[in-house]
């Protein structure tokens, strides 16, 4: 039995090697396993699954990108590997569609799954990083189903617009906050893994991954952090038997 789980990998067009390296990586470390769990941030922006329309029309390159990467997960998914994909940050948006013609299953932020026979928290993380109160205050409003709902009726180029603007917005905040505020706030942390009764909790979202030892209710815990991908490295918790391992892994052929 072995279960993946990767996160932040920001697919977009204006990163081909990313996105060549994920595709190698589908074949050859994902192929065969039983599970993959991508935990948000799977794109850098997503504007909606009717932009699956557009492949082979969009001089982007999104659709062509979304299109490519759905009939690689959905090859996967009919080998027998179980694919769920969580909504992160920048693509808070992925819908159903999406996740039917990638073979996938939508998972809920945050989740309670079985790895290696013990209860694992899954979360991208945003909802972590509770001190940076102007991004809660926009999280709060991008998840209300109505703020969706309006924004998935405008025409897709003005949503073109609309996620530039906000990636542009956030860059700009971000350069302006101090790094401990776009961290996770730790009583947050211990808060959130106490209300779902376990002991260890897996995330991205900080781009700063590393095992963190700490105490929940009197007990050992440990939280994971998932890196992001680059050009040339990515990351991957593999949990093979009861063992679960974070790692760096080459992207480069």
């Amino acid at each position: 039995m072995r279960t993946l789980l990767i996160s932040d990998l920001h697919l977009h067009p204006g990163a081909p090697e990313i996105t060549e390296g994920f595709l190698r990586w589908l074949e050859e470390r994902a192929c065969g396993s039983d599970a993959l769990y991508i935990l948000g941030d799977f794109f850098e922006a997503w504007i909606g699954d009717d932009l699956l329309d557009l492949a082979g029309a969009d001089p982007t390159g999104n659709a062509d990108l979304a299109a490519r990467i759905a009939r690689a997960l959905k090859r996967l998914a009919e080998d027998g590997t179980a694919i769920f994909l969580m909504h992160g940050n920048r693509d808070f948006l992925l819908g159903e569609r999406f996740a039917r013609e990638a073979g996938a299953t939508l998972l809920e932020d945050p989740s309670v799954v079985e790895l290696g026979g013990q209860p694992v928290l899954l979360m991208h993380g945003d909802s972590l990083c509770t001190r940076d109160e102007a991004y809660q205050a926009f999280r709060a409003q991008a998840r209300h189903p109505l703020w969706q709902q309006q924004v998935l009726a405008m025409p897709i180029d003005q949503r073109v617009a609309l996620a530039s603007q906000l990636r542009a917005q956030s860059g700009e905040a971000n350069s302006n906050k101090a790094e401990d505020i776009m961290d996770v706030t730790p009583e947050e942390v211990v808060k959130v893994m106490a209300a779902h009764g376990v002991t260890t909790l897996i995330h991205g979202h900080t781009h700063r991954p590393a095992v963190h030892e700490l105490e929940v209710d009197g007990q050992r815990a440990q939280r994971i952090v998932l890196g992001d991908w680059q050009p040339g490295k990515g990351w991957e918790i593999v949990v093979d038997g009861g063992a679960l391992r974070l790692r760096e892994i080459p992207l480069s052929q």
